[in-house]
């Protein structure tokens, strides 16, 4: 028996921001405001995630331009890490540098080769204002980087270089509603 909703089951999903989009490209704002403004759109990260299938999503991707990311992310162990972070930091980065095929919501079907450390750690704060540091291994360690990267502005893209930047940006300008430089 279940002592907690599921997440995002209360949530409803938004639209989608895609590569080309100015808020995808914009440092957002640390969160001042922990009241139930900030817990909807937590369960609205997690319902446009799932929809989506995603294991990763930060609010500029729905047009909200807050520091607060979810993740329901497995490591390369499987095990299933699930929450999300408000104002969250990377504070670690170490572990092999890998390079492993990335993908983003942001930037539907398309996937690139990119360079990720294999270990990561991210420091914030609960919906509660509590403090949470989260460890990730492995692919989780990719999604955290990731996700950090989109609080600042920053698309997997952009850390592309050569033919593999080329290739991603092509493949992008096929979907729909994606804009690329």
């Amino acid at each position: 028996m279940r002592n907690r909703p599921i997440p995002g089951s209360s949530g409803r999903v938004r639209a989608m921001r895609l590569l080309g989009d100015p808020v995808l490209h914009a440092p957002c704002e640390p969160v001042t405001d922990f009241g139930p403004a900030l817990a909807e759109l937590v369960e609205d990260l997690f319902a446009t995630m799932y929809e989506a299938r995603g294991v990763g999503l930060a609010a500029g991707q729905i047009g909200v331009a807050q520091r607060v990311f979810v993740y329901d992310c497995p490591d390369d162990e499987d095990v299933r890490h699930l929450g999300h972070l408000v104002n969250p930091r990377l504070t670690e980065l170490d572990g092999i540098v890998l390079r492993g095929p990335e993908g983003c919501l942001s930037l539907p079907g398309v996937e690139a080769g990119t360079e990720r450390y294999d270990r990561a750690v991210v420091e914030g704060f609960t919906l509660d204002r509590e403090p949470v540091r989260v460890e990730g291994t492995g692919f989780f360690a990719r999604c955290l980087q990731h996700e950090c990267d989109h609080l600042e502005g920053t698309v997997y893209t952009d850390r592309l270089t050569g033919w593999r930047r080329a290739r991603a940006l092509r493949a992008g300008r096929r979907v729909p509603g994606v804009r690329t430089v």
